[in-house]
């Protein structure tokens, strides 16, 4: 069988990365970040004036992009003197203006991410790492100099938020070996004189982006109920009161910092992300819990909102609509989308649509996917096609259905994509999260092989010419089921995990003590049963292997083992790595060189020419 005819190229996939993030608005201005791909894949920040002239604020070397948690998160603010934002290179504060930046804080190799303003002065998470990594909040001025510290004590903070009287500053927190999404406390401190205490949360629920309704109260999410739900609680913790309950998500785990999944608008009703898989936005009645959805053309928006007044600013997405910085009037309910990740769409004929569908795993578990079938105008399909099973990092993460010019590109050629949220993805409660507690490389292995073999089954797919790809977590599940199972004509990993030890001595603080909650305490036997690098002797179908060659996240040397090892028992293996990548490709030579290499991958081993 041949490759179906397409127009969508691996430059318009790789130029259609801008990663559109993190957007702000002040009256009728309007900023976000975005990459530029062809510019070594560094981060600008633009402005869109109330005329809707559009403006990088950064010219090249500048990068707008935090380090801390090496996930970052929102990198910039708007304030009255102009952008404070975080470089790249040395990852200090600085302040655009007209004229070139200028340094708000010292050159001693600290991070800072998740910016609030103060009178004169910036509240935010400061990361130092002076021999072992440390975090607190600090202040830090306008003006520049030297950072205050007003919290301590904590592994973790996130979004630091002050009241509106001024006289406290409520935060979320969490230790070492939790992650945000395990188990978090919403703490409040008393500028006066310092001392702090407990509002809600502790070490099995997740608190989460805690907002003031006013002086003594505060709005917060929390999965107390086994679902990401909105609660109004008192200052000091009393009459918790549930907004909305509902068997759905009103929030998202805290990969990255700064983003609010819901805000407090003008007239005192809330703009809420709510559902199961993808976000919704509708307008809750805090005093009546009546939750009204908008009717706007997108199926789902990320969790990072901006409100001034009545106007939200996000960035949104539909079955395709390609990601979008969306600007809505709450009062009139007028919708404008202000810029596009992809500039020109290839005709609406060439682009799958996103079907939600279950299947069963092991012991009869449901499991989501999205199933996107091959689309070609000119072309048909004869028979069952074949298929490559995608597997999102994380693993607490989830895959959604916005338009992915990615995979267009493979079903467009013939070649269908089921997008599999395993157990341990977000979206569908905590007790789907918790699926894959201790279970890392089970769990999420029978998920991914169950979805090729209902493919097969439903007659979707042709059984001998099903692939497997994922990136990070994902990389190991692919790894991990290519180990363990022989339903995979080939696998993918994009910068995986195959060794469990060698990655909790190499990894960043953040994720140091993740594979606790995920496999369990560090043992030899226990590893050995879980990690591709162990039962490599188990994998007999052809696999290739990405890897940036600058990731902080997954050393480059877990891909670089895993290859050696296949190649040692003679299983064909290719592995690529890539100069001044790191985790996540940015670069458009890199994402370019990657996609072609992965397509000739699947010509190989599904036999199309």
């Amino acid at each position: 069988m041949p490759l179906w005819p397409s127009p969508i190229s691996t430059t318009d996939v790789a130029s259609s990365g801008l990663r559109l993030a993190w957007p702000s608005v002040v009256g009728d201005e309007v900023w976000w970040t975005e990459d530029r791909p062809d510019e070594g894949g560094r981060t600008t920040i633009v402005h869109r004036a109330a005329d809707g002239t559009r403006t990088s604020l950064l010219p090249a070397p500048w990068n707008a992009r935090s380090r801390v948690h090496e996930y970052g998160g929102q990198p910039y603010l708007v304030t009255p003197r102009g952008v404070v934002f975080v470089n790249f290179d040395d990852q200090r504060l600085y302040l655009a203006t007209s004229g070139e930046p200028t340094p708000l804080t010292p050159d001693d190799g600290s991070r800072y991410a998740d910016l609030h303003l103060g009178e004169g002065h910036l509240w935010c998470v400061r990361e130092r790492h002076d021999g072992k990594v440390t975090r607190s909040i600090v202040s830090v001025p306008l003006e520049g100099g030297e950072p205050r510290e007003l919290v301590t004590g904590s592994d973790f903070y996130a979004f630091p938020t002050l009241s509106p009287d001024g006289l406290h500053l409520a935060y979320i927190c969490w230790n070492h070996p939790r992650m945000p999404w395990n188990g978090t406390e919403l703490r409040v401190t008393r500028l006066a004189d310092g001392n702090s205490w407990t509002v809600k949360g502790g070490s099995t629920e997740s608190v989460l982006a805690p907002q003031w309704k006013d002086d003594s109260h505060l709005y917060v999410v929390s999965d107390w109920s086994g679902w990401w739900n909105l609660y109004q609680i008192g200052l000091y913790g009393t009459s918790s009161q549930a907004l909305h309950p509902a068997e759905e998500e009103f929030a998202w785990p805290l990969w990255q910092l700064g983003g609010r999944p819901y805000l407090v608008l003008a007239d005192g009703r809330l703009a809420v992300l709510h559902g199961q898989g993808d976000l919704r936005l509708g307008i809750l009645d805090p005093e009546t819990g009546e939750l009204r959805d908008l009717d706007v053309p997108y199926s789902g928006w990320d969790p990072a909102l901006s409100a001034d007044g009545a106007t939200l600013v996000g960035v949104a997405y539909g079955a395709a609509i390609p990601r979008s910085i969306a600007r809505l009037d709450t009062v009139t309910g007028r919708v404008e989308g202000l810029r596009r990740d992809i500039g020109e769409l290839p005709d609406v004929a060439y682009l799958p649509s996103a079907e939600p569908v279950e299947f069963l795993s092991e012991f009869g578990r449901h499991v989501h996917a999205f199933l996107y079938r091959p689309a070609n105008p000119e072309a048909t399909a004869e028979g069952p096609a074949p298929y490559v099973v995608f597997v999102h990092g994380g693993p607490t993460g989830h895959s959604n259905s916005a338009l992915d010019l990615e995979k267009a590109f493979f079903t467009s050629r013939g070649i269908g994509v089921i997008d599999v949220n395993y157990g341990g993805s977000t979206g569908y409660g905590r007790a789907y999260r918790d699926r894959l507690r201790g279970q890392w490389g089970v769990v999420d292995v029978e998920d991914t092989v169950a979805a090729a073999e209902w493919l097969a089954a439903e007659g979707l797919a042709d059984p001998a010419r099903i692939a497997v790809r994922g990136g990070s977590a994902g990389g190991w599940t692919v790894m991990a089921a290519c180990c363990r199972s022989s339903v995979f004509a080939g696998g993918v990993s994009y910068y995986g995990v195959s060794a469990l030890a060698a990655l909790n001595a190499a990894t960043h603080d953040f994720e140091s003590r993740y594979t606790e909650w995920l496999v369990g305490p560090e043992d030899p036997a226990l590893y050995a049963s879980r990690e591709p690098l162990a039962l490599a002797d188990g994998v007999t179908c052809p696999m290739l292997l990405l890897q940036g060659l600058d990731d902080p996240v997954v050393p480059p040397s877990q891909s670089s083992a895993f290859a050696d090892a296949l190649s040692e028992r003679g299983v064909a293996c290719t592995y690529l790595s890539f100069e001044g990548e790191s985790h996540g490709f940015r670069r458009m030579e890199t994402r370019t060189a990657a996609l072609a290499a992965e397509l000739a991958f699947y010509q190989q081993v599904f036999g199309m020419y």
